[in-house]
């Protein structure tokens, strides 16, 4: 073993207690606790759909059930980017507690989420600066020149979801080989033992 590898093995270690029980005997309750933080954006971005087009509120006026009662909040880039980032590192710590297939769906998740934590960036940034792209009087992303914000978020929110989703389900029934390298108590046992 070089030096190098020695260093970077030290480097791990300091920070694998906690990494490591997040993806260990704690990766269940972490999972948990992540997915309540998912479906609560979730429940806000539907309930502003609805708001939108069963209600037919008018777009600024739909903020979903957090901006009735906060909407300086909701209209806030800054509410928008911390979820954004939340999720990227919840995703990113979270990974290594999935093996096999259920890693391959979790990462591309991860790096579908990578790409909406930049676009959100980007709308961070003009808000901050003062200084919107484009010529708009808004603050705008990229995809958001083609595609409305309401429908871009739902957009983004689903296709991070869905992978999430499918990572999940394999992480809770792997296979048989996969359910070999698990490191946590998540996977569901339903084969039957056999005498």
């Amino acid at each position: 073993m070089s030096t190098s590898d020695a260093c970077a093995i030290g480097q791990r270690t300091e920070l694998a207690p906690w990494i490591e029980r997040l993806n260990g005997t704690w990766h269940k309750r972490s999972l948990q606790l992540f997915m309540v933080i998912v479906l609560a954006h979730w429940a806000e971005h539907l309930a502003q759909a609805a708001q939108i087009y069963l209600l037919h509120w008018p777009v600024p006026e739909s903020n979903g059930v957090l901006g009735l009662w906060f909407p300086w909040l909701v209209t806030s880039e800054t509410l928008h980017y911390g979820y954004a980032l939340v999720m990227l590192v919840g995703l990113w710590i979270l990974r290594r507690g999935f093996v096999g297939r259920s890693r391959t769906w979790w990462m591309i998740a991860f790096w579908i989420q990578f790409w909406h934590h930049i676009e959100h960036a980007i709308l961070q940034t003009q808000a901050i600066v003062g200084q919107n792209l484009f010529g708009s009087p808004v603050p705008v992303s990229i995809v958001q020149l083609w595609i409305p914000r309401v429908e871009l978020h739902l957009f983004y929110n689903t296709i991070v979801f869905v992978p999430m989703i499918i990572g999940m389900f394999l992480h809770m029934f792997p296979s048989e080989g996969e359910e070999a390298h698990h490191r946590c108590s998540c996977a569901w046992h339903p084969r039957l033992a056999v005498a």
